[in-house]
């Protein structure tokens, strides 16, 4: 089968065009802390230059949620007020002193003695991840980590609003929430003393799922927040996600690094406490309020129903659903495994296939209009059709786009590069711009801002909205979901099938002892073809095409493969895996 041409639409040789421009995501090539990623790519770095003066120490410090630096430069002699300078050219800001002299290298240095660094170093190098912090309990995270993180979240966090003139009482506001693991509770609690010895004023809402928190930031204009959460992970597990104003996410590139450094100096014993206030606030009232807004009316009022099984795999969704969306008079919803004690009978994950069959045996028993499984902390969820079959991620989306743009056209839509080609060929084909990023909530939310995105969606099944503050919810998609099944007629499967045209490997793992000597031996075989570094590498082969990457945690290759037919497909498989052996379960 000859490989589809979609030049005239404004895709050609994979890239996609505005005005003659090729468009694709360049949030995250600053990311690389060698900077070596980039450079060897050839790709554009935002930010800039570090000054160095004989009188003043400096450090560079990752904006939250953005893409440029911020330079922190302190007199030596302590004398003068440090200066923080974008690496873009915005204008200066000048931090209050006390603020300052905390967050910077010399103060943290003066307050951590050099023989408590070491240890202090290595326990916080092994649970700061690329994007949160996140490891087993209690060892290596425990209360004291817990305490170190909320110490430097809130220097940092206290810092950036500073910087950009934020001196309010909600400018030193830092939100936290936590999910219904048994170590949360202890956790919250000494992260929240060291927010508060920092000099953060706290509002602690409580039980929620994560994308209430980015909600609670937003609603409460708060200099950030942070989640105690592991998310999908097994019970043993548990991290933080923490969060910058406007719900701007911080992780390796955007801020993450620079928290990390100041944990890792934090000392409690040497910090004189500065007594920041804590609240306890239920938001619950304004977040359904929020949420029931996006609705289609036919639904809030009764007009048109909806059976639906929700599966909350013993997570936050069975805290969400009856505080949310109970008493909606358009839904009937079949609850599954709604106790969230935190003992999970499976890792709550949706991307294991064997997770869902509970879901798929109870939508074909009651009849159901659809099933939605979601993950620990509800910021994600996979969509079970009428049939019982587990739709993907991406042909949920290109769904999503196909409705959004028919009903109002233009606009830029971000999905990562593992996608379907379905997606950038319908968003392509209904008039909008399709903006490919790299895998990861940290560089899809930075994408939709910079684009100015109304929508997101990455194969993981986090999907991101516009008019939920650029970030991923569960329930803002269920609410989606619900959506668009309501404005149609025919079954959900019917309906998605038109997008699963393409036949895929799905996301496969190799283990390899170097993932760059493995990568090097499949760009060796694969040289003849177009390729793109975005993230790992993918090819273009016409009738297939696949990416590579490495795992940001493990000593892993993943692949996924796509092509026109299975047998295309199953071809350019064939071939990977005679260079990378045999994947691993």
């Amino acid at each position: 089968m000859a490989r589809p041409r979609f030049a005239a639409r404004g895709i050609a040789r994979g890239r996609f065009y505005r005005d003659g421009q090729a468009i694709r995501s360049t949030i995250g090539f600053a990311s690389d802390p060698e900077g070596s990623n980039g450079a060897r790519q050839g790709r554009r770095f935002s930010g800039g230059s570090t000054r160095s003066r004989r009188s003043r120490e400096t450090t560079r410090i990752p904006e939250p949620g953005r893409g440029g630096n911020v330079e922190m430069s302190v007199s030596g002699d302590g004398g003068s007020s440090p200066i923080l300078r974008s690496g873009s050219k915005k204008p200066c800001f000048r931090l209050p002193d006390a603020i300052a002299r905390e967050t910077s290298p010399v103060g943290s240095l003066l307050a951590c003695p050099e023989s408590t660094l070491g240890s202090h170093r290595i326990m916080i190098g092994k649970v700061f991840k690329a994007y949160d912090v996140r490891a087993i309990y209690p060892r290596p995270l425990n209360e004291k980590i817990a305490w170190q993180v909320g110490h430097a979240a809130a220097k940092y966090l206290l810092g950036s609003t500073a910087a950009v003139g934020r001196l309010d009482p909600m400018g030193r506001t830092i939100v936290v929430g936590r999910d219904m693991r048994s170590s949360s509770v202890s956790l919250r609690d000494a992260l929240v003393e060291g927010l508060r010895d920092a000099g953060a004023r706290v509002v602690d809402v409580g039980l929620v799922d994560t994308p209430m928190v980015y909600f609670a930031i937003n609603h409460l204009d708060a200099a950030g927040g942070i989640q105690v959460t592991a998310s999908h992970n097994a019970a043993k597990y548990n991290g933080f996600k923490i969060s910058g104003r406007d719900a701007r996410p911080i992780g390796t590139g955007s801020g993450l690094e620079e928290i990390k450094r100041l944990a890792a100096m934090a000392d409690r014993q040497r910090i004189q406490p500065a007594g920041g206030g804590r609240e306890d606030r239920d938001l619950w009232g304004a977040y359904r309020d929020f949420l029931l807004e996006r609705f289609e009316p036919a639904l809030r009022n009764g007009e048109r129903r909806l059976k639906v099984v929700v599966d909350a795999a013993g997570g936050m969704a069975g805290v969400l659903f009856p505080k949310v969306f109970e008493g909606v008079s358009g839904l009937e919803i079949i609850p599954l495994d709604f106790e969230a004690s935190g003992d999970f009978t499976h890792e709550p994950n949706p991307l294991i296939e064997s997770n869902l069959d509970p879901l798929r045996k109870a939508v074909l028993k009651h009849e159901a209009d659809f099933g939605v499984y979601f993950d620990g902390d509800a910021d994600r969820c996979r969509l079970v059709d009428d049939q019982g079959v587990a739709a993907g991620c991406d042909h949920l989306f290109a769904w999503m786009v196909d409705a959004r743009l028919r009903s109002r056209k233009g606009g830029a839509f971000v999905y990562d590069l593992r996608s379907s080609r379905v997606v950038p060929e319908t968003i392509a084909k209904r008039g909008g711009t399709p903006v490919e990023s790299r895998v990861g909530h940290v560089f899809m939310k930075a994408a939709l801002r910079e684009h100015g995105a109304t929508l997101g969606g990455e194969l993981s099944g986090h999907f991101y909205f516009e008019d939920h503050f650029g970030t991923d919810s569960g329930a803002r998609t269920f609410v989606e979901i619900c959506n668009l099944v309501a404005r149609g007629t025919g079954p959900v499967s019917t309906r998605i099938a038109a997008f699963t045209r393409y036949a895929t490997t799905g996301e496969v793992n190799f283990k390899v002892e170097s993932t760059e000597d493995a990568l090097e031996s499949v760009h060796a075989e694969f040289s003849g073809a177009e390729s793109s570094r975005l993230d790992g590498v993918s090819y273009d082969l016409g009738d297939a095409w696949f990416n590579v990457r490495p795992s940001n945690t493990e000593p892993l290759l993943r692949l996924i493969v796509e092509g026109v037919d299975a047998a295309a497909r199953d071809a350019a498989f064939g071939r990977i895996k005679d260079v990378l052996g045999k994947p691993v379960a």
